[in-house]
């Protein structure tokens, strides 16, 4: 029960960075305009975007779950880290158009489901976090 859970909750997240890259690569002005506002554009965008479905594809695979999650989880909080701290702010608004806070949302809602992930995870194997770290990320290192 506890793998079935923790495989929807990296699908989930999977399919949300997976969808974001339809706006990321294809330059839809939501996207344009939220690297402008943090001085990444073009590069940012597209480099994000590549990293998104390199991770996106980690979490679809066994070996490469957790790695994938700590990334992911590091992605998640970087973007809710540019909402709360930068003039992008909660609600992004671009051309008379708004999010309405959904990427913001969004984002939320992937770092607690790659959190308890990780700690299914844990849980299962035995592991504390810091164990899970470093017998998942830091092996054969």
């Amino acid at each position: 029960m506890t793998r079935t859970i923790a495989l929807i909750l990296r699908l989930i997240v999977a399919v949300i960075l997976l969808q974001t890259l339809y706006f990321k690569f294809g330059g839809h002005p939501e996207a344009v305009h939220l690297f402008t506002t943090l001085g990444a554009e073009p590069w940012g965008r597209i480099g994000l975007g590549i990293i998104e479905l390199i991770v996106a594809i980690g979490l679809l695979v066994p070996k490469k779950q957790i790695l994938a999650s700590f990334a992911a989880l590091g992605i998640m909080a970087g973007a809710i880290g540019a909402h709360l701290l930068t003039p992008l702010g909660v609600v992004v608004e671009w051309n008379e158009n708004s999010d309405n806070g959904q990427l913001f949302f969004m984002a939320c809602l992937s770092f607690i489901f790659l959190v308890i992930h990780l700690l299914l995870y844990s849980r299962q194997m035995q592991y504390s976090l810091k164990e899970l770290i470093r017998k998942e990320i830091f092996k054969k290192v």
